[in-house]
Order: structure tokens, then C-alpha cells, then sequence
């Protein structure tokens, strides 16, 4: 069986709400990028709020 990788909130690697980090866990790539992306591109503080609404957090318990 296949697990299926969830976009979530990072639970342990955090700075704000873990929507970075999250984001970096599902693509396997550094979440210092990906703040790097959300600094830069100026929509993107819509977009992390709204992401830091709706995202469920992962269980810390299932690492």
C-alpha cells in the first residue's frame, strides 16, 4: 500500500504557524526556499494566511 503524502502544517519545525515549513516537507525541499519564496512574491501574504486557516496541522505523534 501507498502512502499518500498530505499537505499539512509542519508541527515541528515551526517559525510561524508552520505553513512554510509544511509546504517544504510535502516537496522535500528546504523550508529557508520556501520562506524565501513567500518574502519575495507579494501575493503570497494572502495566500500564507489563508493556507494558515485551512491547513490541518500534522500529529507530532505520527513522526
Amino acid at each position: 500500500m501507498i502512502a499518500l503524502n498530505k499537505l499539512t502544517k509542519s508541527s515541528k519545525n515551526k517559525s510561524l504557524f508552520g505553513v512554510c515549513a509544511g509546504i517544504a516537507e510535502y516537496y522535500g525541499i528546504s523550508p529557508l526556499a520556501v520562506r524565501l519564496l513567500f518574502i519575495f512574491i507579494p501575493i503570497s501574504v494572502a495566500i500564507y494566511l489563508i493556507l494558515a486557516a485551512f491547513l490541518p496541522e500534522k500529529n507530532a505523534a505520527l513522526y
